[in-house]
């Protein structure tokens, strides 16, 4: 062996020992903290947390020197953690606002807020007092935490004022999460508590408004922001934000439109309509190729359900505008009754960024069938195709102000959800912002439709056929890269046949193809944005810390030049239990959790354990057994034997926290009209007086 060829082996072996080193610290980092979630800070012995990630103590010590060391390490791991979430929002906020909104959203986080962790911070905390070497890492925690806000409030609030709000707001964040974590009635959610701190800084801002030196109030929003490809990295748009003036601008047009698209029979709404979904299949390429550069999902996706599934729901409700009707009541011969089924006017539609242009599709097309004007926000992560939709609808010939889309954060969705003259709004989204949509309409009684998140089961019976319940699981977990809400995330599998359905399923997963998503042969794209990349890959970790057994997957893919996207691989956990937080918290990514079952009852009384209740799935070959089972899940779109198929006759929608109303099938209709009933008298009047 020369030398050269001898140096290259010393490398490569060094790098390799290095790794494996890396790895083995984040091991005993990761038993420290469930030692510490578990047992406490004292009962955490150098011994008894190298028993749990079953090394000798002696191994411990020669990574971390001693306890205080390891501690320390493991307080700069959770810090940091927090900092890259704090970085990852931040380089995605638009605005002052949006970063002020990124330290509260990353400091409250979910993973950061749950009970685990918060015991884990809450032991440092009090042994910050103690140690010097504690203390150290939670001042610097503490000064980035203030210097991000104070550097997000100064364009907010006037500059005498701003180190006392970022204080103040740093207070809050640090009060919320202990109170929460010190209450034993669970006094605040992760959600909860992050409106809460919004709430505040609303406060801080009206109270110290920074001015002009004209005394003009100064603008506090980004007048544009950029939508990128989640792919590349690079910026497809830059997209103009509507305040105020647009959303009043907006609603005025909408106003004046629908009484112009009211006034039109049903019939000949439906022919417009009908227009409009014959020219989105003739565009459906193009609309295919746009929708995949600024979502990330496969070309071999958008080509054949989001475009066409859309047209196929305009389809539909073209239909049923001939339909609509009331009903003829006979009160006998005196008078007889009838009702009017009447549009409520103006709504609103805030759409995800998972299925822009279907989202938009489903909104819009009951919404206008009914003789409504709709107003859609998209996503700011997914702004183009909705806005294709509108070119199209005025192609077709739907009057000017009937559908609209503006764009923006959650400024201007809020400037609808308050808005005195829109009566009604329709959100696809998270439970937190379905929370927030239902408080601000209150005010005025709006209506509101809520298709929100969910944590659903798929159940596998021993009499199964494994071949398609391992495709149910698949479309239920990984297509669209598993940013589908009603994603079965936890596949309930019986004992009897869970080796030989884990067998297909890792063989079929591990031939899935990641890659470019306009490359037809790919069936992975990229996630949506690098901070959700960071939230998915945390909830992996988490799992692997928590004793899952990674079966295949779990790491973010960077070879064949996707490097600058966010890729991570579909990822199959196995040995899963039910208080695991990969198994009780949506994720939104290629995260599968298999559990293990051995009756019938359990696993519907274990399926049913979640404060979701979006969908449900079961493959069984017994027909009665699998109608007896859905009777008993808690949710409101099941399957038997398939899975995330969504057909538009269909009513879509869930129960419990997973939304209210519903989408699709005519079921729609109920939630964009409004009954009038008339009395009609053929006789005198008679009167007592």
């Amino acid at each position: 062996m020369d030398i050269s060829a001898r140096q290259d082996e010393v490398a490569a072996t060094g790098g390799r020992r290095r790794e494996s080193e890396e790895v083995r610290r984040q091991q005993l980092i990761e038993a420290t903290i469930d030692s510490l979630a578990e047992i406490g800070f004292n009962a955490s012995t150098l011994a008894q947390i190298a028993g749990r990630a079953g090394v000798s103590p002696g191994l411990v010590a020669h990574y971390f020197g001693d306890k205080d060391g390891l501690l320390e390490a493991t307080l700069r791991f959770l810090a940091a953690r927090v900092a890259r979430g704090t970085a990852l929002r931040l380089a995605a906020a638009a605005s002052p606002r949006e970063r002020v909104e990124a330290v509260i959203e990353a400091n409250l986080a979910p993973e950061e807020f749950g009970k685990p962790s918060s015991s884990v911070w809450l032991a440092f905390w009090g042994q910050a007092l103690h140690s010097e070497r504690l203390r150290r890492v939670q001042k610097v925690y503490q000064s980035r935490m203030r210097s991000n806000l104070r550097h997000a409030l100064r364009p907010l609030v006037r500059e005498e004022d701003a180190d006392r709000a970022a204080i103040a707001v740093a207070a809050i964040i640090d009060g919320l999460w202990l109170r929460s974590t010190l209450s034993a009635t669970g006094e605040t959610d992760s959600t909860s508590a992050r409106a809460i701190a919004t709430a505040f800084v609303d406060a801080q801002i009206a109270a110290s408004p920074r001015t002009s030196v004209i005394g003009a109030p100064v603008v506090r929003r980004a007048s544009h922001f950029e939508t990128v490809n989640p792919a590349t990295g690079e910026m497809l748009a830059e997209i103009a934000i509507d305040g105020e003036a647009e959303i009043e601008a907006a609603v005025a047009a909408a106003r004046q439109g629908q009484k112009a698209w009211s006034a039109m029979t049903g019939a000949e709404r439906g022919r417009v309509l009908k227009r409009v979904a014959d020219i989105l299949r003739s565009r459906n390429d193009e609309l295919a190729r746009l929708e995949t550069l600024d979502t990330g999902k496969p070309i071999q996706e958008t080509s054949v359900v989001d475009v066409l599934s859309g047209a196929d729901c305009i389809d539909y409700y073209a239909g049923l505008a001939a339909t609509l009707s009331g009903e003829h009541v006979d009160l006998g011969p005196g008078a007889f009754g009838y009702t009017r089924r009447e549009p409520l006017g103006v709504v609103a539609g805030i759409g995800a960024w998972n299925y822009p242009l279907q989202i938009a599709c489903w909104k819009s097309a009951p919404a206008l069938a009914c003789g409504n004007a709709m107003i859609f926000k998209p996503a700011e992560l997914t702004p183009l195709t909705a806005v294709k939709l509108a070119e199209i609808m005025r192609e077709a010939g739907v009057p000017d102000g009937v559908f609209q889309v503006v764009q923006g954060f959650a400024e201007t969705g809020r400037l609808l959800t308050r808005h005195p003259d829109i009566a009604k709004v329709s959100l696809t989204g998270e439970v937190g912002t379905g929370k927030k949509v239902m408080a601000d309409a209150s005010a005025t009684l709006k209506q509101v439709t809520l298709e929100l998140g969910g944590k659903s089961p798929l159940i596998v019976f021993e009499d199964a056929d494994l071949d398609d319940a391992v495709s149910g699981a698949l479309l239920a977990n990984f297509y669209s890269a598993g940013e589908v809400c009603s994603n079965g995330t936890r596949v309930f599998v019986h004992e009897s046949v869970r080796p030989a359905f884990l067998e297909k399923l890792v063989a079929r997963v591990e031939k899935m193809v990641i890659g470019d998503p306009l490359d037809p042969a790919t069936q992975v794209g990229a996630l949506i944005s690098p901070s959700h990349m960071e939230k998915v890959l945390s909830y992996i970790a988490r799992g692997r810390a928590g004793g899952a057994k990674l079966l295949t997957g779990g790491y973010q893919v960077t070879e064949g030049g996707l490097a600058r996207g966010c890729f991570v691989a579909p990822t199959v956990f196995d040995d899963c239990r039910d208080d695991m937080a990969i198994v009780r918290e949506e994720i939104f990514g290629p995260v599968m959790a298999v559990l293990s079952f051995e009756d019938e009852a359990e696993v519907v009384s274990r399926a049913n354990d979640t404060r979701f209740g979006l969908a449900a799935g079961v493959f069984t070959r017994d027909l009665a057994r699998g109608h007896r089972v859905i009777a008993r899940l808690e949710a409101g779109t099941c399957w038997i034997n398939h899975y995330n198929v969504t057909p538009i006759e269909l009513p879509f929608g869930g129960v419990k926290q997973s939304g209210l109303g519903r989408e699709n099938g005519k079921a729609a209709i109920e939630h964009y009209t409004q009954l009038k009933s008339v009395y009609v008298n053929l006789g005198s009047v008679e009167a007592p007086y």
